[in-house]
């Protein structure tokens, strides 16, 4: 069954797009997105600080299931593997790129309600 919203047809049970929205709202699976590829998972994890290499391979392995991400293995001694961006991958950095401009473009509003908002906090609080 559909719905329509903003002139667009949505199916009335959104759990599909909620697993996809939860994937990519990842603050690692963000970060692999906007990294430039092809690259070696230690590359990766350099690139990405603070990540551990637990938490890498995880966010990997997803993206890897949502056709995202692609994982090349090379018959060499020690053997290699690149990660890179699938088509699906790189039509989705446009949209992830966009959003971190807006942050970055609204974080000081951000902020300043944020502060506002703890303020009132306190007052309610009598601090």
């Amino acid at each position: 069954m559909l719905e329509r919203r903003n002139g667009i047809d949505l199916p009335s049970d959104c759990q599909g797009s909620g697993a996809v929205l939860a994937r990519i709202g990842d603050k690692w699976s963000v970060l692999v997105l906007l990294a430039d590829g092809p690259m070696r998972f230690n590359e990766l994890k350099r690139k990405i600080a603070g990540i551990s290499q637990r938490m890498l391979t995880r966010t990997l392995r997803g993206l890897e299931r949502d056709g995202l991400v692609t994982r090349t293995v090379y018959g060499t001694i020690p053997p290699r593997v690149d990660y890179a961006l699938t088509c699906l991958g790189h039509s989705l950095r446009t949209p992830v790129e966009a959003l971190g401009l807006w942050a970055i473009a609204h974080l000081p509003a951000i902020e300043q309600a944020r502060q506002a908002f703890d303020l009132r906090g306190k007052k309610e609080l009598g601090a």
